[in-house]
C-alpha cells in the first residue's frame, strides 16, 4: 500500500454515506438471503437488469427456506434471460445445503461462506462484509478497477499471482473500525459503478482524487492490466421452430451438460442437413428461414439459424420433444435467445 493511499477507507465511507447508491432493493435490511442473492444474480448482470429479476425471484422464492423446498425447473424458469444458468444451479444447491447442514442460517464468516456451492472469496466477503461486518476484502470487477487505479497496480491480473497480491494490498486498506464495512464495501462498488467507470472515469466527483496513482499520472484507462483476453469458439446451430395447427410450439429439454444444460429449447442441430433429416416439412416451400441470430456465451460465440415450420396435428416433435401451448413455454426456463425470438411479434 502506499502512503498516499491510507486515507483511503475513510474517504470511501464519508462518500459513501453522502453519494453512493441506497435506493438498491437488496439495501434494505442486512439480511444475508437477499444479499447473497443480489450479489449472485449481479456476477456478469447490470444492476438495471437485475432489479426486475430480484423482485420477481423474492416474490416466489422469500426466503431461503422456500428456495431450498423447491423444484430446479421452477427456480431456473424465474431465472429464465438473465444467462449464466449455472449461477442458478448453484444457488439452489447452495439453498439446500444451508437448509440441511447449518439449520436454514448462513454461516457468519467468509471462510465458512466459501465452504457452500457458488460462494467464491468475493461474493463470500460481500455477505460478510455486509451483513456480519466482518474485515474482509472484496474484489469484483469494479473494486478492482477502483483499487488498481488509486493504487498504481500495473501487475498483469490475468496472472493468479498478482490477483492474490492485489487482494493482499486490499486487505491491508480495510477501515479499522468493523462498524465501518457495509459503507467502505458498498463505497467501493459504487465509485465503480458511476464515477471510476472503465471509460471516461469522471475523476473531478471522485472523493479520493488527489491520492490515486492513476489520475496523477494521468492515464487512468492504463488499470487494470488483464492482457489474458477470452477466446469464444464460433458455433453454429440450426433450430427449428416448429408449430402445430392449435398454435403450440415445440421443444425438447436439452442435457444435463453442454449448451443451456436442462434448460427446454427449440430443437438444436449442427447444420441445417441433419435439422432437415430429422424434419423434411421444413425444407418445403413454406418453411421460413429467418436471418441468423448472434449470442455470445462465456466461451462460445454462437451463430442460430431458426426455420420456422408449421407441422399437421398429430405429428411428433423431433427429439423426442413435447408441445406447449403459449401459457405452458412461457413459463418454463428458456435460453435467453429462444425466448426472444418467441415472443417477438412475427
Amino acid at each position: 500500500m502506499t502512503p498516499r493511499a491510507a486515507g483511503l477507507a475513510s474517504r470511501v465511507v464519508r462518500w459513501q454515506r453522502q453519494h453512493g447508491r441506497h435506493d438498491l432493493p437488496w439495501q434494505q435490511g442486512r439480511d444475508p438471503y437477499s444479499v447473497w442473492l443480489s450479489e449472485i444474480m449481479l456476477q456478469q448482470t447490470q444492476v438495471s437488469t437485475v432489479k426486475a429479476y430480484y423482485a420477481r425471484f423474492l416474490e416466489r422464492f422469500p426466503d431461503l427456506q422456500s428456495l431450498a423446498a423447491a423444484k430446479e425447473d421452477e427456480v431456473l424458469a424465474l431465472w429464465s434471460g438473465l444467462g449464466y444458468y449455472s449461477r442458478a444451479r448453484r444457488l439452489h444447491q447452495c439453498a439446500r445445503v444451508i437448509a440441511e447442514h447449518h439449520g436454514g442460517v448462513f454461516p457468519g464468516t467468509a471462510a465458512e461462506l466459501m465452504t457452500l456451492p457458488g460462494i467464491g472469496r468475493s461474493t463470500a466477503a460481500a455477505i460478510a462484509s455486509f451483513c456480519f461486518q466482518e474485515r474482509v476484502a472484496i474484489l469484483d470487477g469494479n473494486v478492482k478497477r477502483v483499487l488498481t487505479r488509486v493504487l498504481g497496480f500495473a501487475e498483469d491480473l490475468a496472472q493468479p499471482r498478482h490477483e492474490q497480491l492485489l487482494w493482499r494490498e486490499a486487505e491491508a486498506l480495510l477501515p479499522r473500525d468493523p462498524a465501518q464495512m457495509p459503507a467502505y464495501s458498498q463505497g467501493l462498488m459504487d465509485l465503480g459503478a458511476s464515477v471510476c467507470s472503465a471509460r471516461q472515469p469522471m475523476c473531478a466527483q471522485c472523493p479520493v482524487q488527489d491520492i490515486c496513482v492513476a489520475y496523477l499520472e494521468g492515464d487512468p484507462g492504463r488499470y487494470p492490466v488483464k492482457t489474458r483476453r477470452l477466446a469464444r469458439k464460433q458455433v453454429a446451430l440450426w433450430l427449428l421452430h416448429a408449430s402445430d395447427t392449435q398454435g403450440r410450439i415445440g421443444l425438447v429439454q436439452r442435457p444435463a451438460t453442454g449448451i443451456w444444460a436442462r434448460l427446454h429449447s427449440l430443437p438444436a442441430f449442427e447444420s441445417q442437413e441433419a435439422l432437415l433429416a430429422a424434419c423434411p416439412q421444413a425444407g418445403a416451400p413454406a418453411a421460413r428461414q429467418h436471418a441468423p441470430i448472434r449470442h455470445a456465451l462465456t466461451h462460445r460465440e454462437l451463430e442460430l439459424h431458426v426455420v420456422s415450420v408449421r407441422l399437421r396435428r398429430g405429428m411428433a416433435v423431433p427429439q423426442d420433444g413435447t408441445w406447449f401451448e403459449g401459457a405452458a413455454w412461457r413459463a418454463l426456463a428458456l435460453p435467453a435467445p429462444v425466448r426472444k425470438f418467441l415472443e417477438a411479434p412475427r
